[in-house]
């Protein structure tokens, strides 16, 4: 499937987390310690990843993968949805 590409704020979490439950990658353009990088969202149906350039994170639910989205600013924030 297509990778969703996305700059970090332009879409809530639970958007993010609604083409993650689809299968679909979601490929995140964020600023990470000063600098502009990309890194990778994706689900394989049981656990929920999170690939950045320095780290893998690995969630066993939405829950831990909503909280990492969430702590790392990915997604929108609730005062700009």
């Amino acid at each position: 499937m297509t990778p969703l590409e996305v700059d970090a704020g332009e879409l809530t979490a639970e958007e993010i987390l609604d083409a993650l439950r689809e299968g679909r990658p979601v490929v995140v353009t964020a600023d990470l310690f000063g600098s502009e990088q990309t890194l990778t969202l994706r689900h394989d149906g049981e656990t929920f990843y999170c690939d950045t350039p320095t780290r893998l994170h690995k969630h066993d639910d939405e829950a831990g993968m909503l909280t990492c989205i969430e702590k790392m600013g990915y997604a929108k924030q609730d005062d700009e949805a």
